[in-house]
């Protein structure tokens, strides 16, 4: 098993039927780290997930999860990861504690209800723990998503468009959800189109175009291959988001 890699893909290949979707991805991701895949949509960032989740069977090449081939060993795989989708898995009608303790008992863990109390403070989610999910805003759900998938402490997380169709506001709260993660030590695979949540959360960016990784490095190795900027006076106006965040007071 890799002690420096937590995921490795090589030659990775996936066709639909005439689109060639995945032509040939190389990917090395070490472990403590979020990696991000950069690429907009149709790019293959959640084909390439899935194939490393053992959800989907690639046409050709290698992929290694935690020193784990996820096609001769999908079972160790599955569980060494969790994967959180583009959209909350949560149940609404259950109290977000309860989610949680669902899930601990599913994987036949000890003690759920502590496991959950524990997760409950880590994502600062201990006061709306007693409501039901369905009064719990976007960026809480996906929070309490993120901490339903830590139950097991897999060793690999993959996000996969995490803050699709969240607030700003909201936004921000998963990301810092994410960093917790790193923090922690998991090693966290983060697909998304959004330049600003790479910049923001990513110790590497990977670009996926054209069915291959175009560029990999940090984003100030990313940015030097672009020439120097130039020194103009611009007056910079605040952003939507900047007016936004200060109006609420998430933002001084």
């Amino acid at each position: 098993m890799s002690t420096e890699y937590a995921i490795r893909l090589r030659g990775l290949t996936k066709s639909y039927g005439d689109l060639r979707v995945l032509d040939g991805v190389d990917l090395e991701v070490r472990r403590g780290s979020i990696h991000a895949l950069l690429g907009s949509n149709g790019a293959g960032k959640t084909t390439a997930i899935r194939i490393l989740s053992t959800l989907l069977t690639a046409d050709g090449g290698t992929a290694e999860v935690d020193g784990h081939d996820v096609r001769t060993a999908p079972e160790q795989v599955r569980e060494a990861i969790s994967l959180t989708g583009q959209f909350a898995a949560v149940d609404e009608v259950l109290t977000g504690r309860e989610n949680l303790v669902l899930v601990a008992r599913l994987r036949h863990l000890v003690d759920p209800g502590i496991i959950a109390d524990d997760l409950l403070a880590r994502f600062s989610l201990t006061e709306a723990g007693g409501r039901r999910v369905g009064t719990y805003s976007g960026g809480m759900r996906r929070r309490l998503d993120i901490a339903m998938s830590l139950i097991g402490d897999p060793a690999v997380i993959f996000l996969d468009e995490p803050t699709t169709g969240l607030d700003p506001q909201a936004r921000i709260e998963v990301w810092e959800a994410v960093r917790q993660l790193a923090a922690a030590g998991t090693t966290v695979l983060l697909t998304t189109q959004y330049l600003e949540e790479a910049e923001q959360l990513a110790d590497r960016i990977a670009i996926l175009h054209g069915g291959r990784i175009i560029q990999d490095g940090t984003l100030a190795e990313l940015t030097a291959l672009l020439p120097p900027a130039t020194v103009e006076y611009v007056e910079k106006q605040p952003t939507l988001e900047d007016v936004f965040l200060t109006l609420i007071g998430e933002r001084s």
